[in-house]
């Protein structure tokens, strides 16, 4: 898909803005939260679209069928075994490290359900690679998305999840 269409769908037929600045990073985790319906994928990518970036996302495998497979590798989907991948984390490292994956949305929550903890390997990825969390958040009441300046972790993952939770907090999800 083309930025032009993607403009037309997201902003003229959707009505969506989006809010903040991508930033010129080399490398990112891009920490969507509450991440509440697939409508969510098509949101991503008429995004990532518009802005001309090519960022990757972690699915569980389950969703690469012979159906979708195709489609979600084309938009950039990488599929993850949870039960068999246990070391996901040092996988997701290596190839962020050997350059393979720049950009990685990853959703905190690991589902669509609302969780009251978020899991912790989008952290530990962005913290083993040293490169910045951008907090994004799809705002389905105002219909904005919500880009966040980077975060760059400390090492203090209970701190440095209130200060993430704090970006996102007043987000309502897709009812």
């Amino acid at each position: 898909m083309k930025k032009p269409l993607a403009q037309l769908i997201l902003f003229k037929l959707m009505g969506w803005t989006i809010k903040g600045e991508y930033p010129d990073t080399p490398k990112l985790i891009v920490a969507v939260v509450p991440h509440s319906s697939y409508f969510d994928f098509i949101v991503a990518v008429l995004t990532r679209t518009v802005l001309n970036k090519r960022i990757k996302f972690l699915g569980k495998k389950e969703l690469f069928n012979p159906l979708t497979s195709l489609i979600f590798k084309f938009w950039g989907g990488i599929p993850i075994d949870r039960v068999i991948n246990k070391n996901y984390v040092e996988t997701v490292v290596e190839l962020i490290n050997k350059n393979k994956i720049n950009h990685l949305a990853i959703a905190p929550e690991g589902t669509r359900k609302k969780v009251e903890k978020w899991k912790t390997g989008f952290y530990y990825i962005a913290n083993q690679s040293r490169i910045p969390i951008m907090m994004t958040s799809f705002d389905y009441k105002n219909k904005t998305v919500i880009l966040n300046k980077p975060f760059y972790t400390t090492g203090d993952i209970e701190k440095d999840f209130e200060l993430l939770r704090d970006k996102v907090s007043s987000i309502e999800p897709r009812k």
